[in-house]
């Protein structure tokens, strides 16, 4: 199985990247699964049912969530109907689920949604890693042979320790949070797909995905504007991982660099 997992898409210029890249990359490389982080993805801030269409329109078959999957709250009862898009699962909320099985008839695949806590003090989540214990043990007693975790988390070394706690149980730990790609792919000991971060789906002339001067004018004067999203031309960051369809771990890892196309 090849799977396709995408960096946060930031705003409507980072849909509309997903939508003009994902599916070339997905007829490059035939990839069979797609799973891409959206909860950047509305105007603003968050993820509203409009953006998740937009994500799943590119070719995404999971969408997954952070922080900010709550800001909007017309989301709520999407979280609910639509079990493809997750939240993290140890944030406490009656909305949603950090967890979801998905069929392909042959095989079953498990995605688990999940936030760190260091340098996330506004997140009021559970500890993650016994979270991913208990939705790792629920997957494989549900039969998944594919299990794909997404970290949503601020520090490089509570995403680390996530993977090696992994390691040999899931097929792929992928972080997500910090919209800056990291060059750390690879294949862990126990035969885990790794990276550390998959970077942003958004404005390459940005800070994060907000306009730069603004993010400047804060760091130097302690100034207070709203964060504006960027314009421009945009990129997606993701990662490919060839996943063995008999033992469910990785066997290539490839990071993904695509600029959108002018015109």
């Amino acid at each position: 199985m090849r799977v396709l997992c995408v960096g946060d898409v930031c705003s409507p210029a980072g849909c509309a990247a997903a939508l003009d890249i994902i599916p070339n990359i997905k007829r490059e490389y035939d990839i069979d699964f797609t799973i891409v982080n959206g909860e950047n993805s509305a105007e603003g801030n968050g993820i509203t049912p409009y953006s998740a269409d937009l994500i799943f329109s590119a070719g995404a078959d999971v969408i997954t969530g952070g922080n900010h999957s709550f800001r909007r709250k017309e989301i709520y009862e999407t979280l609910d109907s639509n079990p493809f898009i997750l939240r993290p699962d140890n944030i406490k909320s009656e909305y949603g689920s950090g967890y979801v099985l998905y069929d392909f008839g042959k095989y079953r695949a498990a995605v688990i949604n999940l936030s760190g806590q260091v340098y996330l003090e506004r997140v009021a989540a559970d500890n993650a890693f016994r979270a991913a214990q208990t939705l790792v043990d629920r997957a494989k007693y549900e039969g998944a042979v594919f299990i794909f975790v997404d970290f949503h988390a601020e520090a490089t070394s509570e995403k680390r320790a996530m993977g090696f706690f992994l390691d040999g149980k899931v097929s792929v730990v992928f972080g997500t949070h910090t919209h800056i790609q990291t060059a750390d792919e690879q294949i862990l000991p126990g035969g885990t797909g790794y990276i550390t971060d998959l970077g942003m789906t958004g404005v390459i002339d940005s800070v994060l995905g907000v306009q730069k001067e603004i993010i400047i004018n804060r760091l130097i004067s302690g100034g207070s504007e709203k964060f504006l999203q960027a314009s421009g031309k945009c990129m997606l960051n993701g990662c490919i991982f060839d996943v063995d369809d008999n033992t469910g771990l990785t066997r290539t890892v490839e990071r993904i660099y695509r600029e959108q196309q002018e015109g």
